[in-house]
Formats: structure tokens, C-alpha cells, sequence
């Protein structure tokens, strides 16, 4: 059985890191890139985004039966496979696992201009998936 506060919780982290990281993506670059605060809490806030949406997969998967995915990017695969998220739109965010192992094990490795490219062209993708989610779950008469 789905937990609903689980999902909940998890949509709304997802969607109220996504607003903390528009406003920062509005900074002219050169000011995000040489503000620590700023670079500070978008890293946070795609990271907690990010874990947000393997946890919210992980829990859609294994509560619709589909199974225990063994990594984050099986996550992504999973959920296409299973019908909870377009193939297309799949294929397009597999990548974010990856990402999310380098905020987590290669973080001094993300510069700020890295950074705030994906401020600038990402954050639509994180948007979405709260979109396909709340699509399958209203598919499901779940909401």
C-alpha cells in the first residue's frame, strides 16, 4: 500500500527546492558564482531534490510491485518500465543519478559555473517529475 505522507512529503521537498533554486538561478552568473551562500544552498537543494525523487521512485516501485531497484539510475528505468514515467522523459533524466552521486561523492569536483548550468537547464526536469508522478497516482485514483 502506497504511503501518502511519504509521497507527500517527498512532492513537496522536490517542489519547494525547485522554487529555492529558480530564484537562484535568476542571479546574473558571475554573482552566483562568487557567492558561497548561494552556491551553498543550491547545492543542498538539488541534492535534497534529488534524493527526494530516488526515495518517492524507490517507494512507487516497490509498493506497485514492480520490485527493489539495486542502484538510482535503475530507479529512472524502473519507473519508465512500470508506466509511471514516459520513456522519453526517462530516457532524458537517467543522467540525474549520476549527478546525484557527484553532489554526494565527487562534491568538490562541482564548480559553480557547472552549478549553475544546471540552474539554467534542469530544474523544468524536476518540475515534471512531480507532474508524471501526480498523473500516475491520479491515473491510480490514488489522489
Amino acid at each position: 500500500m502506497y504511503n501518502l505522507v511519504l509521497i507527500t512529503d517527498r512532492l513537496n521537498i522536490i517542489r519547494n527546492s525547485v522554487k529555492r533554486l529558480h530564484a537562484l538561478a535568476e542571479m546574473p552568473e558571475k554573482d552566483f558564482c562568487t557567492n558561497e551562500d548561494a552556491i551553498d544552498i543550491a547545492e543542498n537543494r538539488l541534492r535534497r531534490a534529488l534524493e527526494a525523487i530516488f526515495d518517492l521512485g524507490r517507494h512507487l516501485l516497490v509498493k506497485s510491485g514492480a520490485g527493489v531497484p539495486p542502484d538510482y539510475r535503475s530507479v529512472i528505468i524502473m519507473l519508465s518500465e512500470n508506466s509511471i514515467l514516459p520513456e522519453d522523459y526517462a530516457n532524458k533524466i537517467t543522467g540525474m543519478a549520476g549527478y546525484r552521486n557527484r553532489l554526494i561523492h565527487d562534491y568538490n569536483k562541482v564548480t559553480p559555473e557547472e552549478l549553475y548550468n544546471v540552474l539554467q537547464t534542469r530544474l523544468a526536469d524536476l518540475d515534471l517529475f512531480c507532474r508524471h508522478v501526480v498523473d500516475y497516482l491520479q491515473r491510480r485514483h490514488l489522489l
